[in-house]
């Protein structure tokens, strides 16, 4: 059977731009396998060059063409609704080339439209105060991303969508976020490697954005039990007997090569 792969980065192939253990062993042995693949990424904070230029120092053999980040599909999306209209960013780190084609402005009060990033430190008091008072006022807002945490050398750390869910109920309107759950960014990783959805494997460590987003597109769901993997999340959806739960699960990438030779012998 035909078959491609889906790689979330962050929390499965390192942690903090450390590479977790025997995780680019375990790409590189799918790369000799010359399996189809992707890497999908919620990571707003860098390019894909620079992704790739970051793996490479881990010791990933990645070439920036096969990085999809949640900033192109966000690009995209402000193309085919609000073409021409002015956008404020606000994003903990440079916007990166994925967003060139965006009409961009510095000041938010010149805005026709808001876009939300990763979370960071740029997100302050005032600049959340400012996207609210533009949303009220009728400005759409954006996100690239629901992410509500991101795994960090540290531990977790709260990320856009512990905000955008504040916003949403303060304004009682609705943000469309593009990246990971939605299944924009799925679905466009699929038609890059040629196949259906139904044939790529996602593998993640985030229950919701990674496993059952990517389920929910018709994806097959491998979680690994590294970055933002909570066992007492995976037992409480698995004791919800009428809930989806992840495809598989392993203890880390190392485990990866293995599983899908048993999959698809």
């Amino acid at each position: 059977m035909s078959y491609g792969l889906l790689l979330d980065i962050d929390g499965v192939m390192v942690t903090s731009w450390q590479a977790l253990p025997g995780a680019a062993d375990a790409v590189a042995e799918l790369a000799r396998r010359a399996i189809p693949r992707m890497f999908l990424t919620n990571t707003t904070s860098r390019s894909r060059a620079e992704i790739a230029e970051a793996l490479a120092d881990c010791g990933f053999d990645v070439a920036p063409r096969e990085i999809l980040t949640a900033a192109k599909p966000t690009a995209d999306y402000l193309g085919s609704h609000y073409p021409g209209k002015t956008v404020w960013v606000l994003n903990q780190g440079p916007i990166g080339e994925d967003m060139t084609q965006v009409n961009l402005v510095d000041d938010p009060a010149r805005a026709e439209v808001i876009v939300l990033g990763g979370a960071g430190a740029v997100f302050t008091h005032e600049a959340l105060s400012t996207v609210f008072e533009r949303m009220v006022s009728g400005i759409p807002v954006v996100a690239m991303h629901r992410s509500m945490t991101w795994s960090t050398a540290r531990g977790l750390a709260i990320d856009t969508g512990v905000y955008l869910e504040g916003l949403e109920k303060a304004s009682g309107r609705r943000i469309k976020a593009i990246g990971k759950p939605s299944p924009v960014g799925f679905r466009t990783a699929s038609e890059l490697m040629d196949l259906d959805p139904a044939q790529v494997v996602m593998v993640g460590d985030d229950m919701h954005n990674d496993i059952l987003g990517a389920q929910a597109a018709a994806l097959v769901g491998v979680l690994v039990r590294t970055g933002k993997f909570r066992e007492d999340a995976l037992r409480q959806l698995q004791r919800d007997e009428f809930g989806p739960v992840p495809d598989h699960i392993i203890d880390s990438l190392a485990d990866l090569p293995d599983l899908l030779t048993r999959l698809y012998r």
